[in-house]
């Protein structure tokens, strides 16, 4: 069966990975971890009301690492057989040491590669069976205006499978599958143009793509794109801005987030270094990094170092609890391990990284917060944006945007950008909503793109820089 030899050859017998942690650790070391995996990724593109685009691409590597103190060396191959693993593993080695004592035998702990079985039946699902969701999502978009100018639709999978060995003696074996759909709306008026993105995406099956519907694309991006195109510019300056939930929460992910991954706190490259215990934010804010919650983007049971997911709560009622920890960050900084040991795949060394990230829900509604505003700036949605290592200085464009007058949301605006600094905009939330919202996305840092998770409530920030094309607006009202 070909869907069981692909299983196969995925997998490397755990004598031939007891070799390979052997000749890793020949000339000293204090531990030492091998990484086999096995992915396939396919994706449909849709474009111009039809199938533009189809990739269906497969992988597969070992990665080893070795630790002596608190230092690391990686090393990585694309090849599986023997000669090859044991070749890696001597050339990872190679620095000068006396060999260890003898290593205890792998035990399996976790079999979970019945997961490569989906590999084959996601892919086997015939692309014309995929059409009819492509073709309902790209008639509702285009038939909301006559604005809309284009509509690009893409259908993406993805299956890891991965076997991960250390001299400690654990064997783990486990499968994640991710499924996301990629929606982008063009609007044009006056020969400019606006493009909005909706991108929801879960770790499950083909049945997330076919329950999904329709309306929730119209109205998170062709409607968007629309009144964004028709938009005009915002004011510019300090002013309150109350920033969307969901997708708002990049620029914490991005500002805070980083910043307390024992990655940045071992290098001292961080503004929360040596804060643990003090108030860094006010009491209504408690943020959480959770890799347990079944089926977001972001989560996993266990991490890329075998270590089981948990609940991390980073920051409670504004004081810093924790750092997001790995097991070198361990070694480094002295904190216990998180479950944050993350990679894009066998060709990287695994880091501390986040997973689901996210400001819990408190008290404060969103009308309460647009009535306490007698004038500032409702950021609806994020898009892409800038970080500065170790500062947290942010620069944020915003893709949906209204402004707040005398307690009231009136004219859309477009070309924002929040500009400020993680620490010091964490210090003025005044108000965190009541209703959270996720937001999958893709985070790239030192070991590569990885799923995460986003999410926030709104929040309402006292004082944040807002730039943008300060011209004249349309006068109009508009209502939300």
């Amino acid at each position: 069966m070909a869907i069981a030899s692909e299983a196969a050859a995925a997998r490397v017998e755990p004598r031939l990975l007891e070799k390979a942690l052997d000749a890793a650790m020949a000339r000293g070391a204090d531990y030492a971890d091998i990484f086999v995996e096995h992915s396939r990724r396919s994706s449909i593109n849709f474009l111009d009301q039809r199938v533009d685009k189809v990739v269906d691409g497969r992988d597969c590597g070992a990665g080893l690492r070795i630790i002596r103190g608190t230092h690391s060396i990686y090393g990585y191959t694309n090849d599986l057989r023997e000669d090859s693993l044991l070749r890696l593993a001597r050339l990872v080695a190679a620095a000068e040491g006396e060999p260890v004592p003898e290593r205890p035998p792998l035990r399996l702990e976790a079999q979970d590669l019945a997961g490569v079985l989906e590999i084959g039946a996601l892919a086997g699902i015939a692309k014309r069976e995929r059409l009819p969701v492509l073709v309902a999502i790209d008639q509702a978009c285009r038939a909301h205006g006559r604005g809309i100018a284009q509509v690009d639709l893409t259908m993406a999978e993805a299956t890891r499978s991965f076997q991960l060995a250390t001299s400690e003696g654990r064997l783990l074996e486990h499968t994640r599958q991710y499924v996301r759909f990629v929606c982008t709306c063009t609007a044009e008026k006056d020969g400019e143009k606006q493009s909005i993105s909706h991108s929801p995406g879960i770790q499950g099956d083909f049945s997330f793509f076919t329950g999904l519907d329709p309306a929730r694309f119209v109205e998170y991006a062709a409607d968007v794109a629309l009144k964004m195109v028709a938009a005009g510019y915002p004011p510019q300056g300090e002013m309150p801005v109350i920033i969307g939930s969901g997708s708002g929460g990049v620029i914490f992910h991005e500002a805070c987030g980083h910043p307390l991954e024992t990655t940045a706190i071992q290098k001292g490259a961080s503004p929360f270094v040596g804060k643990l215990g003090q108030q860094v934010a006010a009491p209504c804010v408690t943020a959480i990094d959770d890799g347990t919650q079944s089926g977001l983007w972001g989560s996993l049971p266990i991490d890329d170092e075998g270590e089981p997911s948990q609940r991390t709560v980073l920051i409670d009622k504004g004081v810093l609890k924790s750092y997001m920890v790995d097991r070198l960050g361990a070694l480094k900084t002295g904190f216990a391990r998180t479950g944050s040991g993350r990679r894009q795949s066998y060709r990287f060394a695994p880091a501390s990284r986040m997973r689901n990230t996210y400001i819990a829900a408190h008290n404060t509604s969103f009308e309460e917060m647009v009535a306490s505003t007698e004038r500032g700036l409702f950021a609806k949605s994020l898009g892409g944006g800038s970080v500065t290592p170790g500062t947290g200085d942010y620069n944020f464009a915003v893709r949906e945007a209204y402004l707040i007058e005398n307690g009231r949301l009136t004219r859309p605006v477009r070309g924002a950008t929040l500009i400020g600094n993680g620490p010091v905009s964490l210090s003025r939330i005044e108000s965190v909503g009541d209703q959270l919202e996720h937001w999958a996305g893709m985070c790239g840092s030192v070991s590569g793109a990885i799923p995460v998770t986003v999410g926030q409530p709104a929040i309402k920030v006292s004082s944040i820089l807002v730039g943008g094309r300060d011209q004249a607006v349309d006068t109009g009202q508009m209502s939300m």
